[in-house]
């Protein structure tokens, strides 16, 4: 349990670091409802990573039982690792571009509960980055073997670390009200501006480690 735990942390945090899902919680927070809209918004998100997470864990336990050795698992590793690798390297060559936020942020304004309940959906399970660290993630958790409580264990684990910098702020609100906007409105400033930095920093150097540590395992298997 404790290697799996190891292992899915990083992943966990490299989705948590990504500043893409912090800046429309914090937008949130500057809406009439802001409570439920930053509710409804951590909520979605938190769902999206764990149902993403929850299918490839199913996946990698379905496969497990019936190829031993796993040489597979490496394989994948593989397979995910490079694409967050170009992912990471085409964003820190286009870090310098446009500024302009997209046309979905600048319309959270408008946002009720249900839109922003959908909007996190739709930014973790529809998003290419997230999903292949939500599928090394369910990946791990699910070819290791752990049984069903340990692998929930483990699931929510990977689930809490990941959406605890879009719950930081939403908590945050909730106990503070409108006094920590305006700490809010500073860090919402720094993400916009940093945003293709960080995430190609962070998304490159876990997809690296996924290629190493597949690597790794295909030549230990040969």
């Amino acid at each position: 349990m404790g290697s799996v735990i190891g292992e899915i942390v990083p992943l966990a945090l490299a989705i948590a670091l990504s500043p893409f899902p912090i800046i429309p919680a914090i937008l949130l927070l500057f809406t009439p409802r802001a409570r439920a809209a930053g509710l409804s918004f951590l909520g979605g998100w938190a769902a999206g990573i764990a149902v993403a997470t929850g299918v490839f864990m199913l996946l990698a336990a379905v496969v497990e039982m019936w190829d031993e050795p796993p040489t597979w698992v490496s394989w994948v590793r593989v397979v995910a690792g490079v694409p967050l690798v170009v992912l990471g390297v085409r964003q820190w060559l286009n870090r310098g571009g446009d500024k302009d936020s997209p046309a979905w942020m600048r319309s959270i304004d408008g946002l009720n509960p249900v839109g922003a309940l959908r909007l996190g959906v739709l930014l973790s399970a529809a998003n290419p980055k997230i999903l292949l660290l939500c599928l090394a993630g369910g990946l791990a958790i699910g070819s290791a073997e752990l049984g069903a409580a340990n692998a929930g264990v483990a699931l929510v684990v990977f689930t809490a670390i990941a959406a605890a910098t879009v719950a930081l702020p939403v908590l945050s609100y909730l106990v503070a009200g409108d006094r920590i906007l305006g700490p809010l409105g500073h860090v919402r400033q720094w993400l916009q501006r940093h945003n293709a930095v960080v995430m190609a920093v962070v998304i490159t150097v876990i997809g690296l480690v996924l290629v190493v540590k597949g690597v790794g395992g295909i030549v230990q298997g040969t």
